[in-house]
């Protein structure tokens, strides 16, 4: 039997790794078109920040090992077509640029997604780049050691991430967010205004609600970005606004969502019996709305690559769906989030309201502690928890965790309220901060709740 696994990052590696697993007499080919695999996309802040001292540390994997194990690596080979019907692949070694005529008996497509670029009147400009893979990390990075004012385009994780690596490596940064709040994909207005303030703490200069309209080369090598804001001098600028699904191979021979993510069965087969999925290149059964959307994370190409592999050749595990649970620590505190926001719950028909609970982690008495904020997403009518964001100079990213299992559950508030959680001075209070925000929305909910 011969499998093809067309891309291989976090997808298509955890693919490779189940197929070795469970198929041994599988005969395995890997078309990659980069020269690398596995690479981790936070690895770029991390480096330009200094976490990550050398950039090749942050692949977890290397070609050469799966060469050993019988693994066919096609490395930096870009596939211009696939023949469904017919099984066959067509691809051009991009060194030789010899074309290739390969078939296939089963299929994995983990092609990942690629940055959307913005249509700006001179984004072609070399001093404007994009920050996704490893080859764009390293130019970002030497570009960088030649400047001193970066832009980034792009509110979300990516961006604000990158934000936290320029000031750590002694960069003046400006960060333009086209709406009106950071991270509006995972945080509500409340949450996002203190992950703003701590930008803005730490000498990032925020600009929101700002449409950038042209890079501009002026006489002194700088860079001008025109915005309905006015104009910024800069000396470099940084794309980091979002992602599309590379699935453009398969365009007319599966079923796309609207967006052109491929969609999955839950054993991430596709329409195709014989062509599986998994990764940016496809949608999540997300759970709180029960229904399948596109989030494209690093945690969901894993388990869905590792599915698609189990289930190539015998359909023994489906997926049970997720709650886009993320997390990041920004200079030094933990922002986290699982779920819904309220108004993507709200979007989603629910009679969605959240609780705030704001307050120690820990006793009074102990020696050190550290506020911790909650925003707790519900729907009224079933109690059911929907979502939840926090944040933190305590650690309190396996909160977020533990929330997205009681949204898994299906638990509401009142369960989350006394849910059984160890008490030790060292962690927290005899009441968890998980059960106090939870008690909060259930007042809320009893009409013992009044704002101050």
């Amino acid at each position: 039997m011969k499998i093809s696994i067309i891309g291989c990052t976090n997808a298509g590696f955890a693919a490779i790794k189940q197929i070795l697993k469970y198929y041994p007499q599988a005969e395995i080919t890997v078309y990659e078109r980069h020269s690398e695999i596995s690479y981790l996309a936070c690895g770029t802040y991390l480096h330009l920040g200094g976490t990550v001292k050398n950039l090749d540390d942050v692949l977890y994997a290397d070609p050469e090992d799966l060469i050993k194990q019988g693994v066919k690596m096609c490395m930096q080979y870009d596939v211009i077509r696939i023949d469904a019907v017919k099984h066959t692949i067509l691809a051009q070694d991009l060194n030789t640029k010899k074309m290739v005529n390969d078939t296939y008996d089963k299929l994995i497509m983990a092609t990942g997604s690629i940055t959307a670029i913005p249509a700006i009147t001179g984004v072609e400009n070399p001093k404007v780049m994009l920050c996704k893979t490893c080859d764009q990390a390293y130019k970002l990075y030497a570009d960088a050691q030649n400047t001193q004012h970066i832009a980034i385009i792009g509110g979300g994780y990516a961006g604000v991430e990158l934000a936290e690596g320029f000031v750590k490596s002694g960069h003046q940064v400006t960060l333009f967010q086209r709406g009106n709040q950071l991270l509006d994909e995972y945080m509500g207005p409340n949450m996002a205004q203190k992950v703003q303030d701590l930008l803005i703490q730490n000498g990032v200069d925020v600009q929101t609600n700002i449409e950038v309209t042209r890079f501009n080369d002026l006489p002194n090598e700088e860079l001008q970005i025109t915005t309905n804001k006015g104009d910024f001098n800069v000396d470099m600028v940084a794309i980091c606004p979002g992602v599309i699904p590379q699935s453009d191979l398969l365009n007319g021979q599966v079923k796309l969502a609207e967006n052109g993510a491929i969609i999955t069965d839950p054993y991430m087969g596709t329409s195709d019996p014989d062509i599986f999925a998994a990764g940016d290149a496809t949608e999540v059964n997300f759970n709180p709305t029960l229904k399948s959307t596109y989030v494209p994370l690093a945690s969901h190409a894993v388990r869905q690559g590792t599915l698609a592999g189990i289930n190539v050749l015998d359909r023994r595990l489906k997926t049970i769906g997720t709650q886009a649970t993320t997390g990041m620590l920004l200079f030094g505190t933990t922002v986290a989030s699982t779920g819904l926001t309220l108004a993507k719950a709200k979007k989603a028909h629910f009679e969605a309201k959240s609780a705030f609970y704001q307050g120690n982690y820990r006793p009074d008495f102990m020696p050190t502690t550290a506020k911790i904020t909650i925003e707790l997403i519900y729907d009224k009518n079933s109690r059911k928890v929907l979502g939840a964001q926090l944040m933190s100079d305590h650690e309190v990213a396996q909160s977020a965790n533990t929330l997205s299992v009681v949204i898994q559950n299906g638990n509401t508030i009142d369960e989350l309220a006394f849910l059984d959680m160890l008490f030790s001075p060292n962690f927290d209070e005899p009441f968890n901060y998980l059960n106090l925000v939870a008690q909060v929305a259930v007042d809320q909910e009893n009409g013992y709740w009044r704002s101050n």
